[in-house]
């Protein structure tokens, strides 16, 4: 579909990626006046290239045991949410870690089925404000005029550290995949995240030397519980490295680097953290530079500009994924993890397509009179520990969000209560559905220093499976649902955790939880009402 009108756009939605995808149906769905700009000839352009040895690290996994398509979104960490239950990325392979291409056909068919209104090779080079909200030119020269726009682009931009010749250097979007290009070569690869170490693996067979240098420590996802560090599947260089098979991690900073102009070779002056910065010069053949992205905020006019954060890499967001400081700009996708960076899951599609849905929810609710979705409940300690119950034993998005995204209980004496679902914690606080009321967060949630301990290190004591005294200390993912009113916290409780994830034991999970309730509800001097 494709709206020709030059009337002004409710919403002009920036990047034709997943994130945009998702939210364009969903916009389409509410009825808005919305209009998708990807610079490509097709949707997801960035997956054509990216990642550039072509595997996918989110996980695909079809056969669950469950026919439940709630439950099978948690092992799904790529189809974007739909009301078609046939339109699933794991009906595209079958592959644990699937390859790209198959995504940029999976993202085509997407837009196709719900016939949204995208217009391709159009790139943004231009924003800037107007009295009725934003003109977003292109690199035609055409105008397109919206109320609000939505950055759905992802980090587009290489983040190149600021490194004296580091321009010498090759960049990670750019270098050659090809083994044989590299056969016998010294090689310096800089950063320690997932591109640095996939594109090492690449390399293990043909060069000499592979070196992967960084001023932080490798941080391992399974320890972490954060997918963004380096995962088991891109780990392998770790044993060629520790089993002396001539690799090596550097650990410290890159001080300088110059390419010699005869021999075609770069001398590095490197200064080592865990040898009290000792300074060496050390020779190489290639040097890559593997260091992330960024987001790119060169379109924007200064009076628009949004306030950057970490190292100028992310736009600062507000609860409600707004500029801090430009109304009227919202973020999705993987920009949207400046909330929760290097936390949660808002930088990848099995978390972000959650954090969309919760956007176009908060746009209806600010801009369009549509309060949050919610379902009645019962103000009683039983009906509502029974739907807090249902909901973390088969919710996607609590599963996928933890701790940043939940459920949302509002409750008021004397009146049935309100469940709303998927709703940003940080967001619930200052919403319309909490003003003047008492209400609960359930969430899911790792365990305090979770991820300070090795998992598999059977001497480090863990609270017990099915425990109800060790519950609020538990490591591993639980419920926590916590009492509030006016944003002050008046009470916690954590459901114990279990190796399966099912919190329906009688006296393990449910009754706790309904005297907890209990407790909460007491308008008297015993409970949190008094």
């Amino acid at each position: 579909m494709h709206n020709d009108s030059h009337d002004s756009l409710d919403y002009l939605v920036i990047g034709g990626g997943p994130a945009g995808l998702q939210l364009g149906q969903l916009l389409q769905a509410a009825g808005h006046r919305y209009r998708i700009l990807e610079a490509g000839s097709g949707p997801g352009t960035f997956f054509r290239t990216f990642p550039r040895h072509r595997q996918l690290i989110s996980i695909n996994k079809v056969h669950n045991g469950t026919d439940d398509p709630e439950l099978n979104l948690r092992m799904d960490w790529n189809s974007l949410l739909s009301p078609d239950p046939e339109l699933l990325f794991t009906r595209y392979t079958r592959r644990y870690f699937p390859q790209a291409d198959d995504y940029v056909r999976y993202l085509g068919d997407f837009a196709k089925a719900f016939d949204l209104d995208i217009v391709h090779d159009t790139r943004a080079v231009r924003i800037r404000r107007t009295d009725d909200g934003f003109t977003v030119t292109d690199q035609h020269g055409r105008d397109h005029r919206s109320r609000r726009v939505v950055m759905a682009t992802g980090v587009s931009r290489p983040y190149i550290p600021d490194v004296p010749g580091i321009e010498a250097a090759e960049d990670y979007s750019v270098v050659s995949v090809d083994p044989d290009d590299f056969i016998d070569q010294r090689v310096l690869i800089l950063g320690k995240g997932n591109s640095a170490l996939e594109t090492a693996d690449n390399l293990v067979e043909t060069a000499a030397v592979i070196h992967v240098a960084g001023p932080h420590s490798i941080r391992l996802a399974w320890n972490t519980h954060y997918v963004g560090h380096l995962r088991a599947v891109n780990n392998n260089f770790l044993d060629t490295y520790q089993l002396k098979s001539l690799n090596a991690l550097l650990d410290g900073n890159v001080l300088s680097i110059d390419k010699d102009p005869g021999d075609g070779r770069y001398r590095v002056r490197f200064s080592f953290s865990r040898a009290d910065e000792v300074v060496k010069d050390l020779v190489y053949d290639r040097v890559i530079v593997c260091t992330g992205f960024r987001f790119d905020a060169s379109p924007f006019d200064p009076e628009c500009r949004p306030e950057l954060v970490i190292n100028d890499r992310f736009a600062a967001l507000t609860p409600a994924y707004e500029s801090v400081n430009v109304p009227g700009l919202y973020f999705a996708g993987t920009l949207s993890q400046q909330r929760d960076f290097k936390k949660s899951t808002n930088g990848f599609i099995h978390g972000f397509r959650y954090a969309v849905r919760a956007l176009s929810r908060i746009l209806d609710e600010r801009h369009h009179d549509r309060p949050w979705p919610h379902q009645p409940v019962a103000t009683d300690p039983a009906a509502l520990a029974d739907a807090v119950v249902a909901r973390v034993n088969r919710s996607s998005a609590l599963w996928q969000q933890f701790e940043v995204i939940g459920d949302l209980l509002v409750t008021a004496a004397g009146e049935q209560s309100r469940y709303h679902e998927e709703v940003p914690v940080a967001y619930a606080h200052g919403s319309p559905a909490t003003v003047g009321a008492d209400y609960f967060t359930i969430t899911l949630e790792y365990g305090p220093d979770h991820d300070k301990v090795d998992p598999f290190d059977i001497t480090v004591r863990r609270t017990a499976q099915n425990s109800v005294e060790g519950a609020f200390d538990a490591a591993y993912l639980h419920p926590v649902i916590r009492h509030f009113r006016d944003g002050e916290l008046l009470g916690t409780h954590h459901m114990a955790e279990n190796l399966e994830n099912d919190w329906n034991h009688p006296e393990v999970h449910h009754a706790p939880l309904v005297a907890f309730f209990a407790r909460e509800l007491d308008p008297g001097p015993a409970g949190a009402g008094r």
